[in-house]
This record gives C-alpha cells, structure tokens and sequence, in this order.
C-alpha cells in the first residue's frame, strides 16, 4: 500500500531503523550540513532534527528538520513500495509494451491493467492535512529552519521543494525542483534554469505579453513519492501528478490554493503560494551545487508570497547537494532505472546504462548496446543527446552489450582497450547544463561521445580482433574442487 503522507512513510523507516532523531540543538548555518554530509557519505539513516536552531539569528524553531530521507537505495525502495528498483522498471515496461486487444480473451487480459490507469490520475479533494493552518497576514519565513548549506553560499536556500506552475499556452500543470534563495520574509528567488518546463511557460507568457505575472505554489513535504515527482526528468506534457500515482498506485489528491488558481498535494507538510514578476529578476547564488563546486552568481525572477498554508505540526524537509555521493545521487539512480524503459522503447538496442556518481548525473554516462551494423555505436550517441532527460550528457561511452556498465574497472579496461582515439572519439557541440562551469559559454558547450565497442570490418577495421583471455572451464571446475586443500 502507498503511504499516506510524509508522517507514514517516517513511521515505516523508524521500524526499519532508517530514521534518526537528534534531539540536540543544531545550527541551520552549516552545522547540519556537515553532520549531514558525513552521515550521507557513509550510507547513514535519514535525520530528523528535532530542535534545529539559528545562532545568528537567536532563534529556536518550532518546525523540525527533515533530510538525507531518500539517501540510499534501501530507503528508495521503500519509498517506492517495491523490493528493487527493477520491479518498478518491469512495471513501466509493462505498461509501454500495452498492445490492442485482438480477441475477447486478450480484452478480458487488459482490464487490470485499464483498470490501474484508471485509478492513478490526481484526484482534486475539498480539504486536507496541509489546511490545517492558513496564513494570510503576518507571513514569514523566517519561521521555517531554513539551511545555509554551504560557507560562501549566497544565502539561506529552500532545497526540495515541488514548484508547479501550469503553462499559459495550454493549461497543462509542470512540477520542478528549482532550489529557491531566500532574500527576505515574503521572497525568495526562483531558480528554473533555462531548459526546465517553469523557465518555458515563464518565458512563454513574456513573448504572449499576456501579463506581467505568474501564478506559483511550492509544496514542501509529502509522502516520498510525490516528493520524488519533481525530480524526473518526464516527457513534455506528462503531468508528475499523474506519474506518482503510477509509481503509487493510487492517485495524488490535490487541493485547490487559496490566493492563486493551482492545486497542491493535499498532504503536504507546508505550501508557498505566490507568484513571480517578469519586472522581478534579481541576482541568485553563489550556491554549493551537485557537481561539488559552487554555481556562481546569475539572474532569476523573484518569487513574492502571498499565502502560506500547512500542518499544525509540520516538518520541513530539505535536502544538501556537493560531492557526491549524496542524497541526490540515489535519486539520480532511481531516475536512471525508472527511465530504462522509455530509452529502450526509443533504443531497443540499449542493453543497460548507468550515471556513475563522480559524473554528477549530466557529466558521464555509460551504455551498452547490442550492436548489430557498422556505425551502430554513434547512431546510439546522436539518438541520446536527442532525448530531453539526456540532452545534456557531457561525456558518452558506448561499449559491447557483455560489458557491465556498473563495474568502472571493467569499463575502463574494455575501453581503453578498444579505442583508437583519433578515429572512435566524436566531438560535438550543443546544449549543456545551465549549471555546467567549464563550458565555453552558458547553456551551449562541446560534449564527447567515446565508440569503445568491438570494431568490425565493415566499420574499416581489416585487421584481426583479438580474443580475450578466457581459462577453460574445465580447468576452472578442478581448481575449484581442490582450491580447500590447497589451504591459499
């Protein structure tokens, strides 16, 4: 069954021991970072600070301080209600693979399956848990224990929040993590880099002129699922909405804002309601970012609120980015499996891939492919930099589909090995990560695509492929019998 909220899904990993409590005072600015960031790195639990405080501002908050709550592949799993991810990636492959029925014994086969569609679109409810308290007048932020991640970060930043908007053009809602500085009480900035689907209705009603204003609303926890929705990189057009309650198996239910004409999950913890100003752009950052070095200063609209709403014990949740491996990357991970799905349904060819930790999602990725005809590898690297949750994939290697692309020793050494770097390394050039430092300008560099699979004939290569070195099986089975008494 899918949790109900954030408070369910707590009480699961508190009897799973994933959960700690700290009970002592710890400072917002930095403190939790660092303890955080330890705790991450070593494959700890999820913290919850009970008594986060300022001591630059002398405050001692009365909201607790949730983070690192989906920081391993346990607590992921969880999350998804599923025993690996890859029960939830055959899932979405079953889903793809739907046919039309051709008889009635194929019609009878397909209504589970309807059926399951059927229940999983948002569901907009009168009332729930999030209403508890709304605040119209006297409205501050500064209430909530909002972090200072890092030393010469530009500020205090909301870290995990599901921004949605809905689009001017055709009415269809997007939810986006787009961290979020904190300039004062009412306002903070609205970081939707320049490829996100909030950045696209944003600029899309400045080209219409249909106003000088956007509707906003930011949801702040909820049950890990639909927290989890803001994150995957979906199809234009997919409501993430609609995509939890897949991954949930059971709706979203949604309430309606009180001062702007959008819906939020009704189970949320807190909810920001506002808008931004296409007159409003302001400078954002410096920020410690996901690559592990700061993103520098640039220009964002600003977000004014006009309504907060939320539990009577609500729990803000936050999240830190930096080196990895952190808390983003396992999120990274369950997009990479989630994902499989829709790239072989384009690729059939694609066998596996994976986004090691030290790419920091956009910087390295690795594929297996089976390849079948000359030139098979760069038809591969053009069709990935096609695909919107790929575009920006820096670096590409392309091997053999009997390479595991999670052991980097063996990819490393079946690379290096196949490569001829001037003919097998392509260049190319395109959009890259708003993020991205080393590029030659913001949002368009160079990306590298590496063909590291065996090389045919066919592809110009006329000289022989040697085999790799192979112990004869037999020989293999009598070591292992007598490999006891040789006492090794």
């Amino acid at each position: 069954m899918p949790y109900n909220d954030l408070r369910d899904f707590l009480a699961r990993l508190e009897r799973e021991g994933q959960l700690k409590r700290i009970a002592v005072p710890v400072d917002v600015d930095l403190e939790i970072t660092e303890i955080t960031d330890r705790v991450s790195k070593a494959g700890g639990p999820a913290l919850l600070f009970e008594k986060p405080r300022s001591g630059r501002d002398g405050v001692n908050y009365d909201v607790p301080l949730l983070i690192n709550t989906l920081g391993t592949k346990r607590r992921l799993e969880l999350a998804l209600g599923a025993a690996s991810l890859d029960e939830v990636m055959r899932r979405l492959e079953d889903l793809l693979d739907m046919k039309p029925p051709e008889g009635i014994v194929d019609k009878f086969k397909l209504l589970p399956k309807l059926s399951e569609l059927g229940s999983i679109f948002p569901k907009t409810v009168r009332g729930g848990p999030v209403k508890e308290i709304i605040e119209r007048e006297n409205l501050s932020l500064a209430r909530l224990p909002i972090m200072k991640c890092w030393p010469q970060d530009g500020g205090r930043f909301i870290t995990f929040p599901m921004v949605i908007t809905r689009s001017p053009r055709d009415g269809r809602r997007n939810v986006g993590c787009y961290r979020m500085q904190v300039y004062d009480e009412r306002t903070t900035a609205m970081h939707w880099q320049v490829h996100k689907g909030g950045a696209e209705h944003f600029r899309w009603l400045d080209r219409q002129g249909k106003g000088r204003r956007m509707d906003v609303a930011v949801a702040l926890g909820a049950d890990p699922v639909t927290m989890l929705s803001g994150v995957l990189p979906l199809p234009e057009g997919l409501d993430e909405f609609l995509f939890a309650g897949f991954l949930r198996q059971q709706p979203v239910e949604l309430v309606k804002c009180e001062t702007v004409d959008l819906e939020v999950p009704a189970n949320a913890e807190i909810v920001l309601e506002g808008y931004v100003d296409l007159d409003d752009v302001r400078t954002e950052g410096p920020f410690g970012d996901h690559t592990g070095f700061y993103s520098l200063e640039d220009k964002f609209p600003a977000f004014h609120i006009t309504c907060i709403s939320r539990r009577r014990d609500a729990i803000y949740v936050s999240t830190i980015v930096g080196r990895p491996p952190m808390e983003d990357y396992w999120m990274g991970h369950a997009i990479e499996r989630l994902f499989m799905p829709l790239m072989r349904k384009q690729l059939p060819e694609v066998v596996d891939m994976h986004m090691p930790a030290e790419g920091v999602f956009h910087n390295l990725m690795i594929v297996a492919i089976r390849k079948s005809y000359p030139g098979h590898a760069r038809k591969v690297m053009h069709a990935i930099w096609g695909l919107p949750g790929a575009m920006f994939t820096k670096c590409l290697v392309v091997v053999d589909h009997d390479v595991n692309v999670y052991d980097l020793a063996e990819v490393t050494w079946k690379a290096l090995n196949h490569i001829d770097p001037e003919r097998d390394i392509q260049f190319t050039l395109g959009p890259v990560d708003q993020l991205e430092h080393a590029s030659r300008l913001p949002n368009f560099g160079s990306k590298m695509g590496i063909d590291a699979t065996r090389k045919w004939p066919t592809e110009g290569f006329t000289r022989p492929w040697p085999d790799e070195i192979l112990m004869d099986p037999e020989v293999k089975k009598k070591i292992d019998t007598m490999w006891s008494s040789l006492k090794l």
